[in-house]
């Protein structure tokens, strides 16, 4: 099987997704919200570095969960710009 390259905008939202994920961790160690997530550290430092850029939503589920984040917030801090500039337009209007 044959995987369709990554757009621009696919590999952007996983640089987005890595720098969060950095950020939420903090000062805590990469193996300690690794385990905590149940995901091995070298998943979550391709993950953060955007070598992994669509990790699989249960992975992405776990760490928000390990990191207390809610998946509403890493969807609207990873959309794309433009995205969020619609989002914002229509929550505006409504």
């Amino acid at each position: 099987m044959v995987r369709t390259p990554l757009t621009p905008e696919e590999r952007e939202r996983g640089e987005r997704l890595g720098r969060l994920l950095r950020e939420a961790r903090g000062g805590r160690s990469m193996p300690e919200v690794a385990a905590s997530a149940g995901i091995s550290a070298e998943t979550l430092r391709k993950i953060e570095t955007g070598r992994a850029p669509t990790p699989a939503f249960f992975t992405v589920a776990a760490l928000a969960h390990a990191l207390g984040l809610s998946m509403d917030e890493l969807v609207g801090r990873c959309a794309p710009v433009a995205d969020a500039d619609a989002d914002a337009d229509a929550d505006a209007a409504a």
